[in-house]
């Protein structure tokens, strides 16, 4: 598990490329065989990607970074496939898996694998994992019954829709908020004007760009903006206190989810277009 640590604001502003790269990008999660993750200590959130490719996989923790005697002990852990169909084993309980499907496991699920169903066409399980101080019932969550919020315009290149997974007032969790955005055909940007939470941090990841298309995700204060070249099935750990807007040479997907203080969707502080640069 890779270990990432807080940087402050005014730290950031003198970053080359390459640093910003090292903070805030998560350049690779899905490795053949494996369960990838990265460990943030912002909000301690972690970021992983999981693809079976001979049989399943067990999601083990690690005792000196978590400290815990099972991954879930004191976390909860979002999911969302986007890739071929698999199945979810949550103590002796299966979930089927198609591409998009969602799954909440609350705290304390003590044995949690990971399978695909065809080894040619793997699935490819994104998983978002907070700490946890009480427990809430593991729950399937396939698209068709996840929350959905339309937003923006074609005239702004914007158009899309928002489905809440794991929110209030659906899939109820301790801390985790978590869903997909699906842009509309010829729709680009993410979100534009842009926002910060000072009292939540969200990792976004981008897939389904197709060939060498990619996404130039906005960072920083809005004041003193940023920018990182992400790829496809690339994620980015988002502070607090930064912008976090995005535009694409292509349409694409991404996966969004949040920790902090509070589960409010809307507890947010818009960036008025003159205030960028």
């Amino acid at each position: 598990m890779e270990l990432r640590y807080p940087t402050h604001p005014e730290e950031v502003k003198r970053f080359t490329t390459d640093e910003l790269r090292q903070h805030f990008l998560i350049e690779k999660l899905f490795v053949p065989g494996e369960i990838t993750m990265v460990y943030s200590h912002i909000d301690r959130i972690i970021t992983g990607g999981a693809l079976p490719t001979n049989g399943a996989l067990a999601l083990t923790g690690d005792p000196k970074t978590l400290g815990a005697e099972f991954f879930l002990e004191r976390r909860e852990m979002g999911v969302v496939n986007i890739a071929g169909p698999g199945t979810i084993t949550v103590d002796g309980q299966a979930f089927p898996m198609t591409k998009l499907d969602g799954l909440y496991i609350g705290r304390g699920a003590r044995e949690v694998s990971f399978a695909s169903d065809d080894a040619a066409n793997p699935a490819r399980f994104y998983l978002s994992s907070t700490p946890a101080h009480a427990s809430h019932p593991t729950t399937h969550i396939p698209l068709s019954k996840a929350t959905p919020q339309h937003l923006g315009d074609l005239a702004n290149s914007n158009e899309r829709t928002i489905y809440k997974y794991i929110h209030p007032d659906g899939v109820q969790s301790c801390q985790l908020v978590m869903g997909v955005t699906l842009l509309e055909p010829n729709n680009m940007w993410n979100t534009m004007p842009a926002h910060t939470h000072v009292r939540r941090m969200e990792v976004y990841f981008y897939f389904d760009l197709s060939g060498e298309n990619v996404v130039f995700h906005l960072m920083g204060e809005p004041d003193e903006t940023r920018h990182l070249v992400v790829r496809d099935q690339q994620a980015v750990i988002s502070p607090s206190w930064s912008i976090h807007a995005g535009v694409g040479t292509g349409n694409y997907t991404f996966i969004w989810a949040m920790a902090g203080e509070n589960q409010t969707f809307s507890d947010m502080d818009a960036v008025a277009m003159p205030d960028l640069r």
